[in-house]
């Protein structure tokens, strides 16, 4: 049997898989809040189910290691496995610098966000992150900043997810030699799938399903590459008689203020996590504190297996693939280290990585659409249970189709784009869901300026070269929009709550 063949067994049989999950979470979808929050808005946290373990039933939000896996697949997706891999490949340690920011968003939003999200969740019956955004301001201002959040959404996550569905074809293109169009098409597919049957349950399983998936792909793709190498240190040795003296430094060569503002642009994309719908989503929906808790700890546990992986990956590569592209260095080391049924699953785990932030984009845009439009009155207001879902599930395929031409006329790097839809997005959220989340109460206006600012500082700025346009982008952003909610805090202590 040839490579080929297996590899093309080990996909169909896991696609079944996944599809078979859908199939399983549409059983339990009955309303818009089983479709896109797991049952916790609708039900304030209680109900029956599946166990604490694992997840719970309909109505009951997400157990701990539903939670915590299926947020940890979301955030570490095809940009980890090829994106961050490829950084690494390419500047060497300098890249270093994003793990603490990653996670710093990681304790930032189960730890610190966290409690926040969750309680008002159970208590109010939110259904998005939007609900949470408007959840104090006033009846004039909730439609403009759901309708301005809700945009931002979709703009940001048609490239997001075209970067997630570039993955997928240069995972397929590289294994079977297809075309980047049928490739793409056929994860596409795939995806959209079983994301329509099950909405924000199929989506979680299967994330963690595909989380184990990643982790083993994570574990054993550098231990055959290093052994392949006689170990880290004649991965070191080479590494040093082949690379310049900037390459093993954390500045990357360079020193003073240039040094220090590498490091800074590096570490704010941390603080991206702060804004994702696609990841809160899973705090919002998780049953309790200890669930809590227990996901935050397994999120950690997980995303330092994951990259400690993929760093020496990176590193090994680098010394025995020095000329392979950056972004293929995965499926370049499995292809050239491992049998060819292993090699299917590390391609099943690459396409893992892409499906499980993909499903959760879907998912997050859905609502934009479905909900949050809704809300801000641009939809029909009592449009039903039925309709509204399907207004969701007809919003992802719409948002798949507009992805999907978008990754085939105007393909990108993919730690690019995803890069930009992150801190865009967390630049325009991620300020007001921290300072609600320590109990300000802000004046609407002020919440829509400081969403509306944090967006326009970052897309600005990711236009535009330099160190200190990155700074801009990371940071600046996010010191606007808090000047804007303090502004705003003080406005609504005073009395005054437009």
């Amino acid at each position: 049997m040839s490579s080929q063949m297996v590899v093309l067994i080990t996909l169909v049989f896991y696609k079944l898989v996944l599809l078979g999950i859908g199939f399983w979470a549409s059983k339990r979808v009955a309303s818009e809040s089983d479709f896109f929050i797991a049952g916790k808005g609708s039900s304030k946290g209680q109900g029956s189910g599946l166990g604490s373990g694992l997840g719970s039933g309909l109505g009951s939000g997400l157990g701990p290691w539903v939670a915590g896996l299926s947020y940890a697949a979301s955030t570490s997706s095809a940009w980890v496995l090829l994106g961050y891999t490829g950084f690494v490949f390419s500047v060497g340690f300098k890249a270093l610098w994003l793990i603490p920011g990653i996670f710093g968003g990681y304790a930032l939003t189960w730890l610190v966000m966290g409690p926040r999200l969750n309680a008002e969740t159970a208590e109010r019956g939110h259904i998005t992150l939007v609900d949470f955004l408007i959840g104090d301001v006033s009846q004039k201002w909730r439609a403009p900043i759901s309708a301005l959040a809700a945009v931002l959404i979709i703009f940001c996550f048609v490239f997001y997810v075209a970067a997630q569905f570039q993955a997928a074809g240069n995972a397929f293109s590289s294994t079977f030699g297809l075309g980047l169009a049928q490739s793409v098409i056929l994860g596409a597919v795939v995806i959209v799938a079983y994301c329509l049957m099950g909405g924000f349950w199929a989506a979680s399983i299967t994330d963690t399903l595909q989380a184990l998936v990643m982790v083993g792909a994570c574990i054993l793709v550098p231990i055959v590459t290093i052994a392949a190498a006689g170990g880290m240190g004649a991965v070191m040795e080479t590494l040093h008689a082949n690379e310049t003296p900037a390459y093993f430094k954390m500045t990357g060569g360079a020193v003073g203020l240039a040094a220090i503002g590498g490091a800074l642009g590096l570490l704010g994309t941390g603080l991206g996590a702060a804004g994702q719908p696609q990841l809160l989503n899973r705090i919002m929906a998780v049953k309790d504190r200890n669930a809590r808790l227990l996901g935050a700890a397994i999120t950690i546990g997980w995303g330092t297996l994951i990259y400690i992986g993929v760093t020496l990956l990176a590193l090994s590569a680098r010394a025995l693939l020095p000329q392979t592209p950056s972004e293929q260095i995965f499926f370049a080391a499995a292809e050239a280290y491992l049998p060819p049924i292993l090699a299917g699953i590390v391609l099943a785990a690459i396409l893992s990585a892409v499906m499980s932030t993909v499903d959760s984009l879907l998912l997050a845009t859905a609502s934009a659409v479905s909900h949050d439009l809704g809300a801000a009155r641009l939809m029909p207001a009592k449009i039903g249970a039925g309709r509204a879902l399907l207004a969701g599930r007809l919003a992802m395929i719409g948002i798949a189709v507009l992805s999907v031409v978008l990754t085939l006329t105007m393909p990108d790097n993919i730690f690019d784009r995803v890069l930009f839809s992150w801190v865009a997005l967390g630049a325009a959220f991620g300020p007001t869901v921290l300072a609600r989340c320590m109990g300000w109460q802000i004046s609407g206006p002020y919440v829509f300026l400081a969403i509306f600012s944090g967006f326009a500082i970052a897309v600005i700025a990711s236009g535009m070269p330099g160190m200190m346009a990155d700074i801009a982008e990371k940071w600046l952003s996010w010191i606007v929009g808090f000047i804007f909610l303090f502004v705003g805090k003080m406005q609504y202590s005073g009395g005054v709550n437009n």
